[in-house]
């Protein structure tokens, strides 16, 4: 009778484990599509790997019903522009309602922490986006404006504001949920393509400390491995993300760059030798790039005949939203490269450059003499370099 009491009890334990790594996932669409699929995907460290897939049903209905072992990511949407991240752990019964258009932004989230708290953060950088699209489309509108070059000065501060907000306001985030997977999505936001809430080469406390927390609790969860990895690479090179200033003093020569321009014409940095050279990497579709362009031609015209050069490096998608941009903001007059493939770029591994705006002062040898020179910084330090 014992025997049979206790094998009970470890049926009775095992059901009991299996249900406790139950998820459920129930959710509401406002103004749906009756017959669309949406999709729930977990978020690996360098991929989406499918889970399910349902078919919205009456009222704008879906569920989602699998096992977990341990807290995880996962994504339920439409597409790769509509989605929203869950952090899901073991046995949570999880219930959304969104609009259609707007899974990432849910009128009510219950059943999830993990999950309230990505919405939560994610309303406050919605805010910070829209602030900093404001700026640019104000920029925009000004473009032929002869005051321009004042009014640039003007975003560029209100910009700073902005972005130091919502730095500060994800430091914080990350301080009060210290232990939770949360942390580790904060980590890696953006206001912009290529334009980082928290910057690595800055900001490496803090990825630090997720990592710190994270590996201890969860070293063997895909995405938390990729971060250790990482942040052992940033540790081991904590002088910096790309070619700078020693701290001796030394100048230090940067890579060759062999690159097309427009015309198809291939031109060397390396040509470039016997002038001061601001080497600058940008895109059209960067917004603080387009309002730090006024700024290049104001110190082209100023200082091109006393040996001032340009060589201007494009992270363009398309040859034609390059040409669109240098015809846009007027920058014609000085060098162009690129091989328009985006981040796969060579140059951006080649300067391990991970956010733009970047550029480099290079003197009459091709030395860097100075870095991230922007606005009224760059026209100071030519000022310095040239003689007043």
């Amino acid at each position: 009778m014992k025997m049979k009491f206790f094998l009970y009890l470890a049926a009775l334990v095992a059901i009991t484990g299996c249900q406790n790594n139950a998820v459920t996932i129930s959710g509401t669409l406002d103004s749906p599509t009756l017959g669309e699929y949406i999709f729930l995907d977990e978020l690996k460290s360098d991929r989406l790997e499918p889970v399910d897939s349902v078919k919205i049903g009456d009222g704008g209905s879906y569920s989602f019903k699998f096992e977990t072992e341990q807290p995880a990511f996962y994504l339920v949407r439409f597409s790769q522009a509509n989605f929203l991240t869950l952090v899901v752990e073991p046995g949570e019964k999880i219930t959304l309602r969104s609009h259609h258009d707007s899974l990432n932004f849910p009128s009510t989230v219950a059943g999830s922490k993990g999950t309230e708290k990505i919405v939560e953060y994610n309303k406050v950088l919605r805010k910070a986006i829209s602030d900093l699209s404001g700026l640019n489309e104000t920029y925009m509108n000004n473009i032929e404006n002869p005051n321009l070059p004042t009014i640039i000065d003007s975003l560029d501060k209100v910009a700073d504001v902005y972005l130091t907000g919502i730095n500060t306001y994800t430091k914080n985030y990350i301080d009060n949920n210290i232990g939770s997977l949360v942390t580790l999505i904060a980590l890696y936001q953006q206001v912009a393509p290529a334009v980082p809430v928290l910057n690595p080469s800055t900001d490496l406390e803090y990825f630090l400390k997720v990592d710190s927390s994270l590996f201890k609790l969860y070293p063997a969860y895909e995405p938390v491995i990729s971060l250790h990895s990482q942040v052992q690479q940033l540790s081991a090179n904590v002088s910096g993300t790309s070619p700078e200033i020693r701290e001796s003093g030394e100048q230090e020569a940067l890579p060759e760059i062999s690159l097309p321009t427009p015309a198809g014409d291939t031109i060397k940095l390396s040509s470039t030798k016997g002038s001061i050279v601001l080497l600058d990497f940008w895109a059209s579709w960067c917004a603080p790039c387009r309002l730090e362009n006024p700024n290049l031609v104001k110190a082209y015209d100023k200082y091109h005949k006393k040996g001032f050069q340009i060589y201007q490096v494009s992270l363009d998608k398309t040859k034609e939203a390059w040409m669109k941009g240098i015809e846009d903001d007027k920058l014609g007059r000085w060098i162009h490269v690129s091989d328009v493939k985006y981040w796969n770029s060579e140059v951006v591994k080649l300067y391990k450059i991970e956010s733009i705006p970047a550029n480099f002062l290079l003197d009459r040898e091709g030395r860097v003499i100075a870095t991230k020179l922007r606005g009224e910084e760059l026209l100071t330090k030519l000022a310095e370099v040239f003689g007043k």
